[in-house]
C-alpha cells in the first residue's frame, strides 16, 4: 500500500529535533571537555563555556533549521506531491 507524507509540523518536528540535538551534545561535549580539561595545560583548555553554550546553540538553531526545512518541503510537497513510501503488514 503506497502512503504519501503531505505535511510535516515545522513546530512538533523542531521541538523534536531541537531538543535530541541538545541532548547529544551534552553526551558528547561534557565528557570531551572534562577529558581535555584534565589532560591539557591551562591555556589550551576548552572553556567550560562551550560545554554549556553548545548545547543551547543546537537547541536553537537546531529548531530554527528543522522548522525551516519543514516549511520548505510543505511548500514543495504542495507543488509536486509529498514524498511517497510503501507499507506493509507483517
Amino acid at each position: 500500500m503506497k502512503r504519501r507524507i503531505q505535511r510535516l509540523s515545522p513546530h512538533q518536528n523542531g521541538k523534536v529535533a531541537a531538543i535530541t540535538m541538545a541532548l547529544v551534545s551534552l553526551i558528547v561535549l561534557v565528557p570531551l571537555t572534562l577529558l581535555f580539561w584534565g589532560g591539557m595545560p591551562h591555556a589550551g583548555r576548552p572553556s567550560l563555556m562551550m560545554a554549556v553554550g553548545m548545547p543551547l546553540f543546537y537547541l536553537v538553531f537546531g529548531y530554527l533549521g528543522t522548522a525551516l526545512a519543514c516549511w520548505v518541503y510543505n511548500q514543495v510537497a504542495g507543488w509536486v506531491g509529498g514524498i511517497e513510501y510503501e507499507t506493509q503488514d507483517v
